[in-house]
């Protein structure tokens, strides 16, 4: 059995271009879909937060039109419940990468907000991708590669292939034109090429240890991907 790292957001809301505070968190579907993977595989979970803070679920995301009706959304809010990790966080910047063999940041409009800028995540990261350890990252997890910056403020991750929330799917979302910046903007000026796969639909990129999914019904099939890593 091995350890997964799972660094998600601590922020309950995501500062809009006029400064209104709109509430968020991880997405449920995100977390939970690769945490039911990896448990049932046998590995442990570990949930890292900035500061050691509770991750708030955006409760958007319990919604039944975004669970495939309610009956799989009263599935996912009792999984969420059952994750006694998620009520037991570690700080971030208390983690040793050698504990862990793989790490993954679920996504949701939280990371945005504080894993974009938070300098213990950018620093886990840059040491996991110089290591080779296994990472995945979904949806706008991919917002933490932007903190992981080197000395010289070059990007980690820049020449690596990813897929992340795109513009389209933010447009479609409804807050493209709301936004201080779009991810899909940001990770191409920091270099990393952005794949785009369909929107809303299953896209995943695998550049060597370095798994990304696009959207929230990329997250299992991302954690598949991890699993067959693992071995």
């Amino acid at each position: 059995m091995s350890k997964i790292l799972f660094v998600m957001t601590g922020s309950d809301h995501w500062t809009l271009a006029d400064g209104t505070k709109h509430p968020t968190g991880f997405w449920a579907e995100e977390a939970v879909a690769p945490y039911e993977a990896f448990k049932a595989a046998g590995h442990e979970v570990v949930v890292a937060t900035p500061g050691g803070v509770v991750p708030p679920v955006d409760q958007g995301s319990l919604a039944p039109e975004f669970n495939d009706g309610q009956e799989n959304a009263d599935r996912v809010a009792a999984v969420l419940d059952s994750m006694t990790e998620l009520r037991q966080p570690v700080r971030l910047a208390d983690v040793d990468l050698d504990d862990y063999a793989a790490v993954f940041y679920p996504g949701g409009h939280g990371p945005m907000e504080d894993l974009a800028v938070n300098a213990d995540s950018g620093k886990l990261l840059t040491e996991a991708l110089e290591a080779g350890k296994l990472l995945g990252v979904v949806c706008h997890g991919p917002a933490a590669l932007l903190a992981a910056t080197r000395a010289d403020g070059t990007n980690a991750f820049a020449g690596s292939r990813v897929a992340a929330f795109t513009n389209a799917e933010e447009t479609q979302s409804g807050f493209a034109d709301r936004a201080k910046w779009l991810l899909q903007d940001r990770l191409t000026e920091a270099g990393v090429q952005v794949q785009v796969g369909e929107p809303w639909a299953p896209c995943i990129v695998v550049d060597g240890n370095l798994v990304t999914g696009q959207n929230p019904a990329s997250a299992g099939p991302l954690a598949v991907e991890l699993l067959k890593k693992l071995g």
